[in-house]
């Protein structure tokens, strides 16, 4: 059976891959640090469902136990072909507040534990074997503004890498991006603020979970497609917003 490691996936987006990719037949390799629970929860639907899946612990700030992840994964009898490059620090700050250490860690954990990751698996892919490699970006990186400066940085660095990466583990090694708009409630944000938010894109539709899956599924289904990213935000990318939305006070047009 062909393994998938989806990072992150005790939540959120990262969760909805992982039960797209156990439904399609991968073993998925669970992975979380802090959200247990939400890993056992994913194991749990997969299984129920008739899937196969692990939940797999590691702290990717640690570059030794990023490293060493993949070769956890490979030692469980599965041989991975797939990693999706979900989990992510968001925190916010700005030029004149960031620090060294946020820097720091957004880059560790957004950046370097991918191509950590994706290192791991080229080496461990057999000679004969093919494989695809799923980085998530943001639609920020197309609509620049300020706000959340390291994490933005991070997911810059991020979608070279991806091309990068593309052009140095072809033809074996397939790279991709996706970059979703708001997806998901987050933080402190009310129902109806998330709402309006949600539709304030000029297609005046919220991007889902089912909406990244879908791209999902055409990247891993494409064997024509490397290097370059999908962006799914209704167009959000293209609104010019001078900050992010969380703090953009323009209402949407009627």
């Amino acid at each position: 059976m062909k393994g998938a490691l989806v990072t992150g996936a005790g939540l959120r987006i990262g969760r909805a891959m992982a039960l797209a990719l156990a439904a399609d037949g991968y073993f998925v390799f669970v992975h979380y640090n802090q959200a247990s629970q939400g890993a056992r929860e994913t194991v749990a639907e997969i299984v129920k469902a008739g899937g196969r899946a692990k939940a797999v612990r590691a702290d990717l700030a640690s570059a030794g136990q990023a490293e060493a992840l993949v070769g956890r994964c490979k030692a469980a009898g599965v041989q991975l072909v797939c990693l999706v490059n979900n989990a992510s620090l968001f925190q916010l700050d700005r030029a004149p507040t960031a620090t060294a250490a946020g820097f720091d860690r957004h880059m560790a954990i957004n950046l370097r534990a991918p191509l950590l990751l994706s290192q791991a698996l080229a080496r461990q892919l057999p000679e004969d074997e093919t494989g695809v490699i799923v980085n998530l970006l943001d639609q920020k990186l197309f609509n620049l503004n300020p706000d959340f400066l390291t994490y933005t940085l991070s997911k810059i660095g991020l979608q070279g890498l991806t091309t990068l990466l593309a052009q140095s583990f072809a033809p074996r090694l397939r790279v991709a991006g996706i970059a979703p708009g708001l997806t998901l409630r987050s933080g402190s944000q009310t129902d109806a603020r998330f709402a309006e938010q949600h539709a304030a894109n000029p297609l005046r539709v919220g991007v889902t979970t089912d909406d990244l899956v879908r791209a999902l599924r055409f990247i891993l289904a494409t064997p024509t497609f490397t290097g370059d990213t999908l962006i799914v935000a209704s167009g959000e990318h293209l609104t010019g917003r001078p900050r992010d939305i969380a703090f953009d006070k323009r209402k949407k047009k009627s």
